[in-house]
């Protein structure tokens, strides 16, 4: 279980390399993912639904971090 929400999470951040900003189209994409893994991991609904609305809303325009890109 740990082991697939590590393994997404790191396909995820490999996906956003070489984006330079995070935009509302990617992040839909990447917060579905995300949402996805965390289900499967058993994490409860309401805790998920927080944290990606949190996630979404720091995210947005933001710039990848030139570590990642």
């Amino acid at each position: 279980m740990a082991t697939n929400l590590t393994d997404r999470l790191s396909r995820l951040i490999k996906t956003m390399r070489g984006q330079a900003r995070i935009t509302e189209s990617n992040v839909q994409d990447m917060l579905r993912e995300v949402r996805m893994a965390l289900l499967e991991a058993d994490v409860a609904l309401p805790v998920v639904r927080d944290f990606i609305a949190r996630v979404k809303d720091k995210a947005l325009g933001q710039e990848v971090l030139g570590s990642l890109s």
